[in-house]
C-alpha cells in the first residue's frame, strides 16, 4: 500500500478520542484499592495469609545493596494468579490502563529487607522468592506479617505499578515448585557468565519476562556473583542483552530492500517504525504531550527525547528515554532476525494526555513488537517517509531535526523552515 494511503486510514476521529479519554480517566484506582482492603480482611488470618499464590516477584533499588525484596500476591484471587504477572499477554487481551492498575492493586507485596549477595541463599524468606522467581508456574505459599497493610500505589516508567504491601516476617512453600529444566541447567553452571545465561534462555524459547524474573531473584550468573538485582534494573538488562545478541544475528543480514512504515497504537500511545534499507542503525524519539504522565503540565511545551546507536551498538546506557529504548529496540530486532534482514530503523514515539498513568515499559515492548503483524506503508525512500510522517506529528520537520540523528540527515528544504 502507498504511504499516503496508509497514513489516511490512521487519521483519528478527535471527538471520539477525547470521549475516549474522559472514559479512561475515570481514576478508579482508590475504588480498586478499597475493594484490595475489604478483600485482604475477609482472607487475612491475624498476621498470616494461608494459601496464598504468587505469580511473581519484587526486588527494590533504594538502600542498595541493601533492598526490599517482595512476593507479590493477588489476595482473594489465587485461581486467577497468572493473569496478575506482566506478560505480553496483556497486549493480547486489550488491557487498558485501568485494567493494569485494577490487577496490579490487587497484589500485595509482602516484603522485608536483604542483602543483594544470595550466591548460596535457598532458605528463609529470600530463598522462598528465589524459588517462586524460577518457578514456570504460581507457587502456593504461607507468609506471615508484621506490620499493617501500606496501600500507597508505586508507580515507574520501566516496572509495573505495585500495589498495597506488609513487612513480612517469614514465607513458605506449601507445594514443590515446577522449575523448567533449562532454568536448573543455569543454576547449576557456577561458571556461566550472566549475559550468556540471559540469551541461552531467550534462545531456548524463554521470553524476557521470564527471564527478568530470574535475573531478579539472583540466579543467573557466576556463583560468586549472583545478586538480588532490582527489578526496573533487571528488565532493562534482559532487553539489552537479548537485543544485543539479536543484532549479532542479523549483522551479516542482507539489508531489506524497501522503505516501510509501520504503525501501531496502544494505550494512549503511537508508535511509527520506519525501516529502510542499509546497515543496522537503530534510534528512538520520544514525544510527551502535555497533559500526560511525564509531562504533566497541560499548557507546557512537546517534551522530547532520543537515544541512537550505529551498527556496533551502544557502549554507554541510555538516559534520557530509559528502558524504552531497550524495550523498542527489542521489538525491531526480533522483526529483523525473524525475517533474516537487517535495517536503518526509526522509532517514533507519541504519548499523549490519554496516558494518563504509567504502567511500565511492557507496553512499549509489545506495542513495537506487535506493530509488525498488520499492514506497512511503502516509501520511495526514508527521506520521503519522514516527510509524510512528520504532518501526523505533534512536532514539525525542523524541531524533529533538531533532536534526531537519523532525520538531521535527511537533506532539508528551505520550505522546512518556514523561509
Amino acid at each position: 500500500m502507498r504511504l499516503d494511503e496508509y497514513i489516511d486510514d490512521l487519521r483519528p476521529d478527535e471527538e471520539e478520542r477525547r470521549r475516549r479519554l474522559a472514559e479512561e480517566k475515570s481514576y478508579e484506582i482508590l475504588d480498586y484499592v478499597d475493594d484490595f482492603q475489604d478483600r485482604f480482611s475477609e482472607v487475612a488470618q491475624g498476621d498470616s495469609l494461608f494459601g496464598s499464590t504468587s505469580p511473581s516477584v519484587f526486588v527494590g533499588r533504594s538502600s542498595y545493596p541493601n533492598v526490599s525484596t517482595g512476593i507479590l500476591s493477588p489476595v482473594g484471587e489465587e485461581e486467577r494468579a497468572s493473569e496478575f504477572a506482566t506478560s505480553g499477554d496483556w497486549y493480547r487481551r486489550g488491557l487498558n490502563i485501568d485494567n493494569v492498575l485494577q490487577y496490579r492493586t490487587g497484589l500485595l507485596n509482602s516484603n522485608r529487607s536483604a542483602k543483594v549477595n544470595v550466591e548460596d541463599v535457598w532458605d528463609g524468606f529470600v530463598g522462598v522468592q528465589r524459588e517462586i522467581a524460577i518457578a514456570d508456574r504460581p507457587v502456593d505459599v504461607e507468609i506471615s506479617l508484621t506490620e499493617k497493610l501500606d496501600l500507597d500505589v508505586n508507580v515507574d516508567d520501566i516496572a509495573t505499578p505495585t500495589g498495597p504491601s506488609a513487612r513480612a516476617s517469614s514465607a513458605s512453600l506449601t507445594e514443590n515448585p515446577h522449575v523448567p529444566r533449562h532454568v536448573k541447567k543455569t543454576l547449576e553452571d557456577d561458571d556461566w557468565q550472566a549475559q550468556g545465561a540471559m540469551t541461552y534462555l531467550y534462545r531456548r524459547g524463554f521470553d524476557v519476562y521470564d527471564i527478568n524474573n530470574v535475573l531478579s531473584a539472583g540466579a543467573l550468573g557466576q556463583g560468586q556473583n549472583r545478586k538480588l538485582v532490582p527489578t526496573r534494573w533487571s528488565i532493562t538488562a534482559v532487553d539489552d542483552t537479548v537485543g544485543q545478541y539479536l543484532r549479532g544475528r542479523i549483522r551479516n543480514a542482507p539489508s531489506i530492500d524497501e522503505t516501510q512504515v509501520w504503525v501501531n497504537k496502544y494505550m494512549g500511545n503511537r508508535y511509527w517504525v520506519v525501516l529502510s534499507p542499509g546497515q543496522w542503525e537503530f534510534e528512538l524519539v520520544e514525544m510527551k504531550a502535555p497533559g500526560s504522565i511525564w509531562n504533566p503540565s497541560p499548557t507546557g511545551d512537546i517534551w522530547l527525547g532520543s537515544a541512537h546507536e550505529g551498527f556496533e551498538g551502544r557502549t554507554k546506557y541510555v538516559d534520557e528515554t530509559a528502558g524504552a529504548y531497550y524495550a523498542s529496540r527489542l521489538g525491531v530486532l526480533e522483526h529483523l532476525e525473524d525475517i533474516g534482514r537487517q535495517a536503518k530503523a526509526l522509532v517514533l514515539r507519541e504519548v499523549s494526555d490519554d496516558y494518563w498513568a504509567p504502567v511500565g515499559v511492557w507496553q512499549v515492548r509489545e506495542s513495537v513488537r506487535n506493530a509488525f503483524d498488520g499492514e506497512f506503508g511503502e516509501s520511495e525512500s526514508f527521506h520521503t517517509a519522514v516527510r509524510n510522517i512528520v504532518p501526523e506529528l505533534p512536532i514539525s520537520m525542523n524541531t524533529l531535526r533538531r533532536k534526531s540523528e537519523m532525520v538531521s540527515g535527511v537533506q532539508a528544504n528551505l520550505s522546512d523552515f518556514g523561509l
